[in-house]
């Protein structure tokens, strides 16, 4: 059954604080099965994730509150309240937000909950694998690795 939230009310366990981010899980609290709806809190001079982009979630953001540096691939883009961007999943736009203002910054972030999502960051030359729910360092990848069952080993 559908059923009206409130923010002054929000259910327990749906709410996370790492360090100076904080982040209220909206579509969780509704039951959103396939969408994710979340409000992150990021304190000045916080980030609000590490550097990365994904295989498969698309996601959306919107600056509610506050203003910031909205880190895409090699660019920095400053942001304010009521700017808005979606990033397509599989284009390889790695992303961060970082509070460079005085004041609190709140961002509506929202996407697709996909089970096979894989988000690089390359930042740390990292993949990590959702389904598996394992990271892997890049570094250490198997240059000459192939799936042909018949080729010589090494």
């Amino acid at each position: 059954m559908t059923k009206i939230h409130n923010l002054s009310n929000m259910p327990d366990g749906t709410d996370d604080t790492l360090g100076p981010m904080r982040t209220l899980y909206l579509g969780q609290a509704a039951g959103s099965e396939k969408l994710y709806v979340n409000i992150d809190y990021v304190e000045p001079g916080a980030k609000s994730t590490k550097f990365h982009s994904h295989s498969e979630q698309e996601e959306f953001f919107m600056i509610l509150k506050g203003n910031g540096t909205l880190r895409l691939n090699d660019e920095e883009h400053q942001v304010k309240q009521g700017d808005f961007i979606a990033k397509p999943a599989g284009k390889g736009i790695a992303h961060q937000f970082i509070n460079t203002g005085t004041d609190v910054l709140e961002i509506l972030d929202c996407g697709l909950q996909t089970k096979e999502d894989i988000c690089v960051y390359p930042d740390e030359d990292v993949v990590y694998i959702r389904s598996m729910r394992k990271d892997f360092k890049l570094g250490d990848a198997i240059a000459d690795f192939t799936s042909d069952p018949n080729a010589p080993t090494k």
